[in-house]
Order: structure tokens, then sequence, then C-alpha cells
């Protein structure tokens, strides 16, 4: 037997579709919300909200980053020849 892992399968096509909102738990407030109104990291206007490493972030603004991340990196798998 050898020390690989069975790869796998590629999720369906409707399982990778981005849902505004549903990306990302930002209910704990202690975590993600502050006092302070700082400027969005993604767009640029101002926001009490924080991610995760306390950086100023609209949650929209951060899951359409991670979307964008998402599907970039897709892209590049299915360029190298990994998914058909």
């Amino acid at each position: 037997m050898t020390g690989r892992r069975r790869r796998r399968a590629p999720p369906e096509k409707d399982e990778t579709e981005y849902v505004p909102g549903t990306l990302l738990d930002w209910s704990d407030r202690d975590l993600h919300w502050s006092s302070r109104e700082l400027p969005c990291r993604y767009c640029g206007f101002p926001t009490h909200l924080r991610d995760s490493k306390r950086k100023p972030a609209h949650k929209v603004c951060a899951e359409d980053a991670l979307a964008i991340q998402a599907a970039e990196a897709a892209a590049a798998y299915r360029a190298r020849g990994h998914l058909h």
C-alpha cells in the first residue's frame, strides 16, 4: 500500500456558485466590529467591520475577494490540465 491519498472529485458546477452573504460568518460582534470607522481594505469606503485579521473590510467586499480568488485558482488548475 502506498502513502497516496485518493483525490477528491471536483465539485459539481452548482456547488461552486457564489451566493452573496453566505460565504463568511461574521456573527461574532467582538471579533468583527469596531467602534472606530476606517476605510475598507477592498473598496475604500468607511466601515466599522473587521475581517478575521482585524483589518477593516465590509463582509460583502471580503466575500467578493474570496470568490474571485477561488475562481482564479480554479481557472489556473484547469489551465494545467487537472480538470476537464
